[in-house]
């Protein structure tokens, strides 16, 4: 994509965190916004922030886990914006603790919110992507727990696994459509992730695990926002801000090619 200047972008879970600053980040670049937030107080008061800089923003309210409000979210960012160029499906949440103590409620609220949401955007965005013809890029934001298993984020990386996969395989379906694809994989990022998780938990579902793993040291959230801003310009799959991901990621997939080799040692020749 050759810049954000001019172009419509839509960031779901924009009031705060990685939206927020990755919104802002496009908008300084020149883009026109559409925030996306269940939280109403911080979506008006994220939208008053942008207007204040003066960006041109909207706010829609939108709970990603319904195929209708992300439906509703994409009439309204359409008509606001005129075009939407980026979809920036970045709402999430986390439940830690260990799968044994994850009940079916802890499941459903963190694969409804981080792999269904993402699921829902595709659903609401791709077609008129498609029948607008002009390209565009969608965005994911998943996790190194995407990449990695993590312990004590188990439910969590089964989620941001999936976001992966989704990634990985909708760039290879819509390239020739001139649209890109990213997805986001960092590890810790300055933002309020599990208060923010803890204060959203819908009513309908059950009580949260409390217990969290221990994390690295964090990234600053404008960083990340920058680096993300920057491989959609390059159309870059992968955003993996943390370094010291790599060796961990490298020694996953050295396990996986050494099971061939463990194989053959065993007589398995298929």
């Amino acid at each position: 994509m050759d810049g954000f200047d001019g172009k419509g972008a839509v960031v779901t879970g924009g009031a705060n965190g990685i939206g927020f600053a990755t919104a802002t980040e496009f908008a300084r670049r020149g883009a026109r916004i559409v925030l996306a937030d269940v939280d109403k107080p911080r979506l008006e008061q994220a939208v008053a922030h942008l207007h204040g800089e003066g960006y041109d923003a909207h706010g829609v309210m939108c709970d990603v886990r319904h195929l209708d409000e992300m439906v509703h979210l994409a009439d309204e960012a359409f008509r606001l914006l005129g075009q939407v160029d980026v979809v920036f499906s970045n709402a999430g949440i986390v439940v830690a603790g260990p799968i044994a103590q994850m009940n079916h409620e802890d499941w459903r609220w963190v694969i409804d919110i981080d792999l269904w949401g993402s699921i829902h955007a595709v659903e609401a965005f791709l077609p008129r992507l498609l029948a607008q013809g002009s390209g565009g890029h969608i965005a994911f934001t998943a996790s190194f727990a995407g990449l990695m298993p993590n312990v004590g984020l188990g439910a969590y990386s089964v989620a941001k696994y999936g976001v992966v996969g989704l990634a990985e395989n909708l760039a290879r379906e819509v390239k020739d459509d001139g649209i890109g694809v990213s997805v986001l994989c960092p590890m810790v990022v300055e933002t309020k992730l599990v208060s923010n998780s803890e204060r959203i938990r819908g009513a309908d579902y059950g009580l949260a695990s409390t217990s969290t793993p221990a994390l690295p040291d964090t990234l600053n959230v404008d960083e990340v926002a920058r680096l993300t801003a920057d491989a959609i310009v390059a159309n870059r799959l992968y955003v993996l801000p943390h370094s010291a991901a790599r060796a961990s990621i490298r020694r996953r997939f050295d396990r996986i090619d050494q099971t061939f080799d463990d194989q053959a040692g065993e007589g398995w020749s298929h």
